[in-house]
């Protein structure tokens, strides 16, 4: 194997493409947008590359022929907030062929240890607020909007390399259609809301710079304490805040308060991947034509994030932004959701999902190895 970093605009075209080549026999992968996909990867329009070092590899025989691709990522700001010589390892694709995957993530070692690194986890893509973590269960079915797919020989790559489990990520799914929240856990919700005196709402799109002013306040501390937690600069929020905007629904980006105060948010998105899934990564020339119909078919949504003040926690908020947004969703005809993704030693949350009836239906791992 020949692994050498990108360089060139066409090498970094070549590392865009290679998915649809590893994919072209999966049904479940879902294309992304490569608009969309160039202007993450691009250093001068994603603010991720402004605390950190990204080196990009490709795999490729001595013929020529690309085999496989890699990111080695040392993110400054994990470095600093935690006090440990992590980097990561992200944007992982690769032919069944455990030479290529040798070859790659030695490549990537070779570099995180160069900065002085001392073990590497991920797959993280690009960094913990992107999507992450490697499918080890359900792939059956494909990825929610935001999440990651992988083939199911991965697992077997990475784990053969020596990179060993840290930590898993569950994915929750329900349907309204086959299920219903108990009426107990409704009637808790509601004495809940009686007892602790807090609203929830929709986001106001009138008010919406100054609500994300809001979100973004308990945003950097309600993920504090969380493990492996990096808060996104404003910057990155802002980045990533106008990528979903065109995709969120103001009836689904929920808010809660306590006496005027913001005490929390949640926001989920209807599964656009439903619609990408039929377009191959192009808007254009009929991309549009295709959103436009697809989009109206969408039957599902994913929450995304959901975070709380840590002094109004255990009040109930976050069964009542699950039940806000159940019973939202699903007047607008997307019966079907996924929660995604919660650690596995987050108890509460886990159990507060169990108890609305939700079942894990995908699960994801991350991965680590010293150097």
């Amino acid at each position: 194997m020949i692994v050498s970093e990108v360089i060139t605009d066409r090498d970094m075209e070549r590392f865009i493409r290679l998915p649809w080549k590893i994919y072209h026999n999966d049904p479940n992968w879902v294309p992304p947008l490569i608009s969309e996909y160039r202007a993450f990867l691009d250093r001068s329009k994603n603010p991720f590359f402004e605390h950190a070092e990204v080196k990009f590899l490709l795999a490729s025989d001595t013929a020529g022929r690309l085999c496989g691709r890699i990111a080695a990522i040392v993110n400054h700001r994990h470095v600093e907030l935690h006090g440990e010589k992590v980097g990561f390892f992200g944007l992982f694709e690769c032919e069944n062929d455990h030479k290529v995957a040798t070859a790659l993530f030695g490549a990537a070692s070779d570099f995180l240890r160069s900065r002085g690194m001392t073990s590497v986890l991920g797959p993280e893509n690009m960094s913990i607020n992107d999507d992450i973590g490697l499918l080890i269960e359900g792939f059956d079915l494909p990825p929610a909007i935001m999440m990651p797919f992988n083939p199911p020989y991965y697992p077997e790559l990475v784990e053969s390399y020596g990179f060993r489990k840290k930590m898993d990520l569950y994915a929750y799914y329900g349907d309204s259609w086959k299920q219903q929240i108990p009426e107990k856990i409704i009637r808790g919700i509601q004495l809940c809301q009686r007892r602790y005196k807090f609203q929830v709402r929709p986001i106001d799109p009138r008010k919406f710079n100054e609500e994300i002013n809001e979100v973004y306040k308990v945003y950097t501390q309600a993920w504090e304490e969380n493990w492996g937690s990096v808060a996104m600069t404003r910057k990155e929020f802002d980045y990533l805040v106008s990528q979903f905007k065109g995709a969120a629904d103001p009836d689904l980006f929920l808010i809660a308060t306590v006496g005027g105060e913001v005490a929390g948010f949640s926001l989920a998105l209807p599964d656009f991947n439903q619609v990408l899934i039929k377009m191959n990564g192009r808007l254009f020339p009929f991309g549009i034509l295709k959103l436009l119909w697809y989009k109206r078919k969408i039957d599902m949504i994913r929450v995304v994030t959901t975070g709380i003040l840590k002094k109004f926690r255990h009040k109930g908020i976050d069964s009542s932004f699950y039940y806000e947004t159940w019973t939202r969703s699903t007047a607008k005809g997307m019966h079907r959701g996924e929660m995604s993704w919660i650690l596995e030693d987050n108890t509460a949350m886990n159990n507060s999902l169990r108890n609305l009836g939700l079942r894990i239906y995908k699960r994801y791992r991350l991965y680590e190895i010293g150097l």
